[in-house]
């Protein structure tokens, strides 16, 4: 006997599997996306786009090479920039297709990245405690009065921020997607 009333050959289960994919990535079974469920932000990436000639929200998207070249040709003297507008829908897709949404929310790691990045507060939120409390110490000892409990010469604190900086601007989401498939 068939468990499927439904359908004649269990087919109805294939639709189910294929609703509940479509609604893990991001997308829904219509083709249409849902911003809620997605682990990139198509809002955030229009949001970013508006520094676009930074590459923002490219490396949001997990394309940092496009990303670098955006921020040293200022979006390809704005050129890339326009055209961005109208790729942000098939970037957020691929995003979504590429990397797995789990229990780390990519926007708010984005979000703490860009804002608080130099006090380590994404990698806090990652559970990179180790490095996140080094990137802390090193602004808090190089840019205020720290410098009297660990004295961290400005010249030497800054460059080790910015490589921090540079290498989550390249790696965050897959750090991220990491976690999400290492969880288990």
């Amino acid at each position: 006997m068939n468990q499927y009333p439904n359908d004649r050959n269990g087919t109805q289960s294939n639709k189910d599997d294929q609703q509940k994919n479509a609604r893990t990535q991001g997308w829904n079974t219509s083709g249409s996306r849902s911003d809620f469920d997605a682990s990139h932000s198509m809002i955030i990436g229009y949001l970013l786009w508006l520094f676009g000639f930074t590459g923002s929200h490219r490396f949001y998207f997990g394309k940092p090479i496009s990303g670098t070249i955006w921020f040293f040709t200022l979006g390809l003297l704005g050129i890339g920039w326009l055209i961005d507008i109208f790729l942000i829908p098939s970037m957020a897709k691929e995003a979504d297709q590429r990397f797995e949404d789990g229990d780390i929310n990519y926007t708010l790691a984005w979000v703490l990245l860009t804002f608080l990045g130099i006090f380590g507060a994404h990698r806090f939120y990652i559970g990179h405690y180790i490095s996140g409390a080094v990137m802390l110490i090193i602004t808090l000892s190089t840019m205020s009065l720290g410098w009297l409990v660990l004295p961290i010469p400005f010249f030497i604190g800054i460059p080790i921020l910015i490589g921090f900086l540079i290498y989550d601007f390249w790696t965050l989401n897959t750090q991220i997607a990491d976690k999400h498939r290492y969880s288990l």
